[in-house]
């Protein structure tokens, strides 16, 4: 086992530095827009909030089946069929198209989802402006994430962080101009940092077109080599892979938000201090993701070289190395707890709110990384149907059902120390737990049946 640690830590560090470094880049224009928005008007910042989540949950879903690719294009890579994923690039451009216009028209309609919020008419016509903006660049965002999962397949993640860290430096003037108006502009608010997204999604896209025409690095994949029509058995394996894909994405997604709907009812303090507390969660959750990542990579690659005794190894390698970093993480959160909330400067009130949840986000470090960690092990074999179904049990069965019994004290005879928002935290690290253990076992299976199936060639 040490020998494979040596062996695979440094090539999934290679790949899930820049990997880490893009994520957090993404993340930053979300806290970018909050913060600029903020300084506009209240009214720009609760449409922001409110169309925020909608457009991420959608947005979330449909790269997720795009993501697909990678898996498929990283098996090729590996077996050395280069011009082929060429084909599959294409065909994933076909494909992000279509998920484009079935997006933008639930953007360009959002009445259903917003009457659920039941906001104010100001609000919710600053929040319909926003997602109309927004939808114009999803063609762009989600071709882009074509050529982001063509980019972690070969192993260039770097490339694409480059641009998103371009990107963050020219989200700030865009945002700061078309929210706060100047230069011949009106102050547009909160659907001024839709339109700078937009601007920036579409330059993202146009920007690696050109490098990937122009790199000779690329040329070995024939991405540009012909004109390819919709290839309904290629779009068919995609959609097989992607829409569990997708559909896990969107189950961890409104996980999180329902969460955070049910313990909103317990009052704007505990609202607050959960708010805090999965603030710093989403930024902790990239380490273990960037990892975890590049390990499907590193798998399917192997499988391609039809190797998965070392696709095997690198799974194991990668469980333990992410693990032990994210229980590194964990422990750090809970010693540093107080300055780290201090960061936010809550009200006396918010931080007595949010301190015993600090527990909970250290504790459940573990279990992050072990269940995100297989889950995309198995996304290298190509395994995504029952992950999609272990998450739906876990995440909302367990997470959800179990987190409301216990915040609201359904039974009655709830230990205080596991009521309101405590109660919420404490399901959904359980629920992570279990998805984690049946993850972990689904990866062994796997493994041995593809080790059966390709047994080593004997010389």
């Amino acid at each position: 086992m040490l020998s494979n640690l040596k062996r695979d830590i440094p090539r999934l560090l290679s790949l899930a530095g820049p990997l880490l470094v893009g994520q957090l880049a993404v993340i930053a224009f979300g806290v970018m827009d909050t913060a600029m928005v903020a300084r506009y008007s209240t009214d720009d910042l609760a449409a922001l909030a409110m169309a925020g989540s909608i457009f991420i949950s959608i947005y979330v879903g449909l790269t997720g089946v795009i993501s697909a690719l990678a898996p498929i294009a990283g098996q090729l890579f590996g077996a050395k069929r280069f011009s082929e994923i060429g084909e599959e690039v294409r065909q994933g451009w076909w494909l992000s198209l279509g998920l484009s216009i079935f997006g933008m028209l639930i953007l360009m309609n959002p009445g259903v989802f917003l009457s659920i919020a039941n906001a104010s008419p100001e609000v919710e016509v600053k929040a319909i402006l926003y997602l109309q903006i927004v939808a114009w660049g999803l063609p762009a965002s989600l071709a882009m994430r074509v050529l982001v999962a063509y980019h972690n397949a070969i192993s260039k993640p770097a490339v694409v962080t480059w641009l998103q860290i371009g990107g963050l430096f020219l989200k700030i003037p865009l945002n700061a101009w078309l929210i706060y108006g100047g230069f011949g502009v009106d102050a547009m608010g909160g659907p001024g940092c839709a339109l700078a997204t937009v601007i920036i999604n579409w330059l993202w896209f146009l920007t690696m077109l050109i490098i990937v025409y122009q790199g000779k690095f690329y040329k070995i994949f024939s991405v540009y080599e012909k004109f390819s029509r919709p290839d309904t058995h290629k779009i068919g394996t995609l959609l097989k892979l992607g829409l569990p894909i997708g559909l896990s994405y969107l189950i961890e997604v409104t996980s999180f938000a329902f969460m955070a709907l049910f313990i909103a009812k317990l009052g704007t303090v505990p609202l607050a201090g959960h708010q805090i507390v999965a603030n710093l969660g989403t930024v902790l959750y990239m380490l273990p993701l960037s990892l975890s990542i590049a390990t499907s990579t590193l798998v399917a690659q192997s499988l391609g070289a039809d190797k998965p005794i070392l696709a095997k190894e690198i799974g194991w390698s990668s469980l333990v190395f992410t693990t032990t970093l994210c229980v590194l993480v964990g422990f750090l959160v809970w010693i540093f707890r107080y300055p780290l909330l201090d960061l936010y400067a809550p009200s006396a009130d918010v931080r007595s709110m949010a301190i015993p949840l600090f527990l909970f986000i250290a504790f459940y470090q573990i279990f992050d990384a072990l269940q995100v960690t297989s889950a995309f092990i198995l996304r290298g074999y190509r395994v995504a149907f029952w992950p999609m179904w272990i998450y739906a049990i876990s995440l909302w069965g367990v997470g959800l059902g179990g987190g409301y019994i216990l915040g609201f004290n359904l039974t009655g005879n709830i230990p205080e120390i596991l009521q309101g928002a405590q109660g919420f935290w404490f399901a959904n690290s359980l629920s992570l737990a279990i998805a984690a253990t049946f993850l972990i076992n689904l990866f062994k299976r796997t493994a041995r049946r593809f080790e059966r199936e390709h047994p080593p060639v004997e010389v």
